[in-house]
């Protein structure tokens, strides 16, 4: 009965120090709306007001102020809104992020939720672009969209919406179509990131292209519709990216006109789309050619079917790759490797026969197929130690195993998950020929780069 007792103080305790913390954030936040002079009805965005400036085209945007950046973590209220990102990388990372500068072009689906969590992660500014307004059919997969904000111009929805959660962050929406003439006003100001959630070829082409060119950090979203399995979603380079019919078109694209032919990060589904675009049916009922209705050119008519929690898990992912990114937090995303279970045993047999070849006993080595998976897809990716550069993707990479094997990093030591590197047959003789001093004195670089990776796996396995 005593312990019970003991038992409920402590909760009771507990219970009444957070309401109290509550309580005096609340006064405090209350307080500084005040002095600011700020009300209900003053605080609500006026959408006319918003709309204040327009180009020679017709197109609306709203400038954000362009002083440099406070330190918003001084905030006591901002601090406290941001205290789990603060504990999860540190202060000086979420300053980093707090200090950054985002552009999201496209917001639908996937850059609403993708803007939406930069927002609440402390992205300090955010320019928003994208020229469509949101449509009854778009809630069923937008972040923040309600019914009040059918027909409103997404960007100015997302504006609306974001200065009632984090209305510190400087936020710029500009209701206008991405391309060549519009290209400056959105890439200038030397943003940190830039993410693609076009739909359109001919528009992310050109914007994966112009960031190429100026150098700048984009992450591209690839298809999200007709799509079901959201644990096949991965972020690979743009070369690795399979099953998925708009991927395939930007890589030739890029490639043919841009002469870019990979470097670019995206997201992407391994899933194949479970349906198809849907016919295109005119005012009579019939079918009839999608282009005739087309309002911008190259855009898109016909409806595809979307699962609305797909593309919001793009988005989250999107906006989790930018803001590790922007903190300086490493993470190592899992792996596009085409091998299944048959292929890492086919792995582990051939390591057992080569050590008994060459060591006269298996005895020593001491990984299991499930290792031996770790090792060849988390470590070397599926590929050479001596060449990880991005070539056999897809079927490719399935086949490449006829060619692969696991042998010790150091001959010295047992072959053990810190001591297997993956390299091609040909390849064996001259590495096992070689000691580990041979190697740092001849190939420093490659000799550092496995070093560093193998060091990861006795972090992971705690060796």
């Amino acid at each position: 009965m005593e312990e019970r007792l003991k038992l409920l103080a402590l909760l009771g305790a507990g219970t009444f120090i957070g309401s109290l913390s509550t309580f005096t954030l609340l006064k405090l936040l209350n307080r500084r709306i005040e002095d600011q002079g700020y009300s209900a009805e003053v605080a609500r965005i006026d959408d006319r007001n918003m709309l204040s400036e327009s180009d020679q085209n017709g197109c609306f945007y709203h400038r954000m102020d362009t002083q440099e950046m406070p330190d918003l973590l001084k905030d006591e209220i901002v601090s406290e809104q941001l205290t789990r990102n603060i504990q999860f990388f540190g202060l000086d990372s979420q300053k980093r992020v707090t200090e950054s500068y985002v552009v999201v072009i496209g917001l639908g689906g996937v850059g609403s939720h993708a803007a939406s969590m930069l927002l609440r992660s402390g992205v300090g500014r955010l320019l928003l672009v994208d020229f469509d307004q949101v449509s009854l059919s778009s809630l069923n997969r937008h972040a923040v969209a309600t019914r009040e904000d059918v027909g409103m111009p997404k960007a100015l929805c997302l504006k609306k919406h974001f200065s009632k959660i984090f209305p510190e962050c400087q936020v710029d929406a500009q209701v206008l179509l991405y391309d060549s003439s519009s290209e400056e006003r959105i890439l200038s100001g030397n943003p940190d990131f830039v993410l693609d959630c076009i739909d359109n070829i001919d528009t992310k082409v050109a914007l994966l292209a112009a960031c190429v060119r100026r150098g700048l950090k984009v992450l591209c979203a690839t298809g999200a519709g007709a799509r079901a399995d959201p644990t096949r979603i991965r972020i690979a380079d743009l070369r690795e990216s399979t099953n998925d019919p708009l991927s395939r078109s930007v890589r030739q694209r890029l490639k043919r006109d841009h002469g870019i032919e990979g470097g670019i990060p995206v997201v992407f589904s391994l899933e194949k789309p479970k349906v198809k675009l849907l016919p295109f049916k005119g005012l009579s009922g019939e079918e009839e050619n999608p282009s005739d209705y087309q309002v911008v050119p190259g855009f898109r008519v016909r409806i595809i079917p979307v699962l609305g929690s797909v593309p919001a898990i793009f988005g989250q992912i999107m906006a989790s790759y930018v803001v590790t990114k922007l903190g300086g937090l490493q993470v190592e995303n899992e792996p596009v490797v085409s091998f299944d279970m048959e292929h890492y045993r086919i792995l582990h047999q051939r390591l057992i026969e080569h050590e008994e070849l060459v060591y006269g006993t298996a005895n020593e080595v001491q990984v299991d197929v499930e290792e031996v998976m770790y090792v060849t897809k988390e470590l070397w990716r599926g590929r050479s130690a001596k060449d990880q550069s991005i070539k056999d993707v897809g079927r490719a990479m399935w086949r490449s195993i006829n060619e692969l094997m696991l042998v010790r990093w150091d001959c010295t030591k047992p072959a053990s998950v810190s001591n297997l590197i993956l390299v091609k047959f040909d390849e064996v003789d001259e590495h096992e020929s070689m000691t580990l001093d041979d190697i740092r004195e001849k190939e420093p670089e490659f000799f550092q780069r496995v070093s560093d990776v193998l060091k990861r796996a006795s972090f992971d396995f705690d060796l």
